[in-house]
């Protein structure tokens, strides 16, 4: 069985995550969106988040995007203006976590048209609702363009013809 999967009728439960944070942030430091797939107490969440931000953030371009850091491997990448951190666990292939980004960035930049920190800021649900598409409870679920904005277009083009309808009965 996969990782990060109930085993159905073997007696036992797999409870292991993959991913267990996914981080959006800028050159400053600022965290533009985090996403957590295990519960981390607030306080404990935030001297994490500031202390591997610092870390990834210290390193120049030519390290490597690999970091160990209190029992996490934690794989970064910086795309212009942000840099797109990534937690996990010793059960995964960092490559494939670049992979991943790679893919959370080309789905961002596909729906945005050319995303910025900016995008993300003025829609922070959008981002969110992305990230949820590709990565479901710490898994990485689907990696297609075309499958993760398929849902939101469609939330959109509802919410529009609701607002078009809304304005034509009046």
């Amino acid at each position: 069985a996969r990782l990060g999967v109930r085993e159905i009728g073997s007696g036992r439960q797999t409870t292991t995550r993959m991913l267990k944070f996914v981080l959006m942030v800028n050159k400053q430091g600022q965290t533009r969106l985090s996403s957590y797939y295990e519960w981390i107490p607030m306080q404990e969440r935030t001297a994490l988040e500031a202390e591997i931000i610092r870390k990834c953030l210290s390193r120049n371009e030519t390290q490597c995007s690999f970091v160990e850091y209190r029992g996490y491997k934690v794989i970064y990448r910086r795309y212009a203006s942000l840099f797109f951190i990534v937690g996990m666990k010793d059960n995964m292939n960092e490559l494939g976590v670049l992979e991943f980004i790679h893919a959370l960035v080309e789905t961002l930049d596909k729906y945005f048209e050319s995303v910025c920190e900016l995008d993300i800021m003025f829609n922070l649900e959008k981002a969110h609702f992305i990230l949820e598409e590709m990565v479901q409870n710490g898994c990485i679920f689907e990696t297609n363009k075309a499958n993760i904005l398929k849902p939101i277009m469609l939330m959109e083009k509802a919410s529009d013809d609701s607002v078009f309808s809304s304005k034509i009965g009046r």
